[in-house]
């Protein structure tokens, strides 16, 4: 049974048709949806008796609610949240002075394998469906204060947004259109550890902001750090930066977490100036949030403050970004999405990687349905065909 959360305007006024009724009784429904967030068909009090059965019949309303909300000394909250069945992901409320922002989840779990994040080693369980992205907003929307309301969405939740692009289209373009949440695309940013192609449509298709995922300098390394960078080398990845269809507004922000020894010295500030030079670009800084088992400390912040500073001598604008929510484990890269869960931590869960063209090994996190890198990529079901 289709989801109405799922639903373009078009589509439900041809779901209306069919029951007979006037076009204009889809952005009536729409309005109960995503303004009123009506809980239920039967809440949908201006709407036809008739056609409250129909749709009762033909479609559901699927609502999560937190089953478990963290709340840190900063003010940051986490919201653990149970899907229909049984797997849970986690959500992220993130106060400032001038925006409140949601962290969304795009997948439960992730088969990126990044060595710096701890959702990787849940492994990827599925994709998410669209009314469970957009599921986020309406379930966090009840944690915030009275003063206070959502203003900024980051897709920089648990999962790898563009290897589940059609669900993750079909909740953007609910959310910026005016019937649905009515959100600017200039308050949502994607962020992608460098899924190319999908890059490229993604800003073709929305002009939401895009932040990269990028993390190291050379591809020896990136190649150990995010396993994508295999497929999708440096070279390939800027490459699609410069093409990308920017408006005279946008910068791409690279993200780039700071790991105490691997990817923090000064010759690293230097190659990634080079690197992002042509770009309009932005960097932002990122402190390593340490969880159980991590192999990597974080840079010492004098190293990460004369990191910034090279940059900003070159002309690169560069930010440092805070932790937030580290006493919950809710800060970037500690999602992982289970209430009490202990994080795997025999041995050493990373494989070397593989010479420059051989195939790129499974992830080592298994888990109750993990998927691959490489099914991800080119597996039928799994990922997305661009």
């Amino acid at each position: 049974m289709r989801d109405l959360r799922e639903m373009t305007l078009g589509e439900l006024e041809q779901a209306v048709a069919e029951a007979g009724e006037a076009p204009y009784r889809a952005r009536q429904v729409m309005r109960w949806l995503w303004t009123r967030e009506a809980a239920s068909v039967d809440a949908m009090h201006e709407v036809p008796a008739r056609l409250r059965q129909y749709l009762k019949r033909h479609f559901k309303i699927s609502r999560l609610s937190a089953s478990c909300v963290e709340r840190s000394a900063d003010g940051t909250r986490k919201l653990l949240l149970r899907l229909d069945d049984g797997v849970e992901i986690e959500s992220v409320i993130i106060p400032a002075e001038d925006r409140t922002t949601l962290c969304i989840s795009s997948q439960a779990g992730c088969a990126m394998a990044c060595q710096f994040c701890a959702t990787a080693r849940m492994g990827l369980h599925r994709n998410l469906a669209a009314s469970e992205i957009l599921g986020q907003i309406i379930a966090a929307r009840p944690e915030c204060s009275d003063n206070e309301r959502l203003t900024n969405y980051v897709f920089m939740g648990m999962g790898e947004p563009l290897a589940n692009y059609v669900r993750l289209s079909n909740a953007l373009t609910i959310m910026t259109a005016e019937w649905g949440l009515a959100i600017s695309p200039r308050r949502i940013t994607v962020s992608t550890v460098g899924l190319v192609p999908a890059m490229e449509r993604l800003l073709a298709d929305f002009p939401v902001n895009l932040a990269v995922s990028l993390h190291a300098t050379l591809d020896q390394l990136r190649d150990r750090l995010a396993p994508i960078n295999r497929r999708y080398p440096l070279a390939e990845l800027l490459d699609a930066c410069r093409r990308l269809p920017l408006n005279r507004r946008s910068r791409i922000t690279f993200e780039y977490v700071m790991l105490s020894g691997v990817n923090d010295s000064f010759e690293d500030a230097r190659r990634l100036l080079r690197m992002l030079a042509p770009l309009k670009s932005k960097v932002n800084l990122i402190l390593f949030n340490p969880f159980a088992g991590a192999l990597f400390q974080p840079s010492p912040r004098e190293q990460v403050e004369n990191f910034q500073a090279i940059l900003l001598r070159g002309n690169l604008t560069a930010t440092i970004r805070e932790s937030r929510g580290q006493d919950i484990a809710a800060a970037c890269g500690q999602l992982y999405a289970q209430r009490g869960a202990r994080i795997r931590t025999e041995g050493n869960p990373f494989p070397g990687p593989p010479a420059r063209g051989e195939p790129l090994s499974p992830s080592p996190f298994r888990g109750r349905g993990t998927q691959y890198v490489p099914l991800l990529l080119k597996g039928k079901g799994l990922g997305e065909r661009f």
